[in-house]
C-alpha cells in the first residue's frame, strides 16, 4: 500500500508542476518554466504513472519492477546509472551492450561506448528537435562515463566516490550538475515550450 501511495503521490505532483503552473507563468522567466515543466513531466510518467504500470503488472504476477528506484539517493554515480536511473535503458543495455564491449575491449572502453550510444540516442530526441545543440547530449553522456571510470579509480576509491556522503555528492554534481548541457535553452524554448502550451499547462 505505501508504494501505491508514493506512485500516486508522483503522479499527482507532476500534474500539479505541469497544470499548476498555467496561473504564475506571467511572472516567472520562460526558462524556469520550462525546467519546471520537464521536472513535471519526468515525475509525471517515469516515476509516477510508469511505477503505477509496474504495480498493476505485479499484482497480476508478472515480473515488472518500476524503471526508476529512488534514484535521488544513489550514493555513486555507478548506482545512479546503472541501478537506479531508467532500468528500461540501463538493463538491456548492460546486457546487448556492455557485457559484449567488454569482453572485447575491456570494461572500461565498454562503460563509455555504453554512454556514447546513449548520448547518440539523446541526439535525435532532444538536438534533432530543437534543430540546436547537436554535442551537448552526447557530451553530457561521455562526461558521465569519464566520471564513473575516475570514481573506479585507485583516486576516486581513495577519496571515497564509491559510496557515502562523498558518493553521493559526486553523483548529483555529475547527473543534475551537468543537466543544462543535456537540456540547454534552445531545446527549452523550442521544443519543452510549444509542447506545454499544446497540453495547455502554460
Amino acid at each position: 500500500m505505501r508504494e501505491w501511495f508514493a506512485a500516486v503521490f508522483k503522479t499527482g505532483l507532476g500534474v500539479l508542476l505541469l497544470w499548476g503552473m498555467a496561473r504564475v507563468t506571467l511572472c516567472v522567466p520562460p526558462l524556469l518554466v520550462g525546467w519546471v515543466g520537464m521536472i513535471g513531466i519526468v515525475l509525471l510518467l517515469h516515476f509516477g504513472l510508469f511505477h503505477l504500470v509496474s504495480l498493476a503488472w505485479r499484482t497480476v504476477g508478472a515480473d515488472a519492477p518500476p524503471i526508476m528506484r529512488a534514484p535521488l539517493i544513489a550514493t555513486s554515480l555507478s548506482v545512479f546509472w546503472g541501478r537506479r536511473w531508467n532500468l528500461g535503458f540501463s538493463v538491456p543495455a548492460r546486457r546487448l551492450l556492455l557485457k559484449p564491449a567488454a569482453a572485447r575491449f575491456g570494461r572500461g572502453a565498454a562503460t563509455l561506448v555504453v554512454f556514447l550510444v546513449s548520448g547518440l540516442l539523446h541526439e535525435l530526441v532532444l538536438s534533432v528537435p530543437a534543430r540546436a545543440g547537436y554535442g551537448l547530449p552526447t557530451a553530457y553522456f561521455l562526461a558521465q562515463g569519464a566520471a564513473i571510470l575516475f570514481e573506479r579509480s585507485a583516486l576516486g576509491r581513495r577519496l571515497g566516490l564509491g559510496g557515502g556522503w562523498r558518493g553521493w555528492c559526486f553523483a548529483m554534481l555529475f547527473a543534475a550538475g551537468l543537466a543544462y548541457w543535456l537540456f540547454n535553452p534552445t531545446f527549452v524554448i523550442r521544443v519543452i515550450l510549444p509542447f506545454l502550451q499544446t497540453i495547455g499547462a502554460t
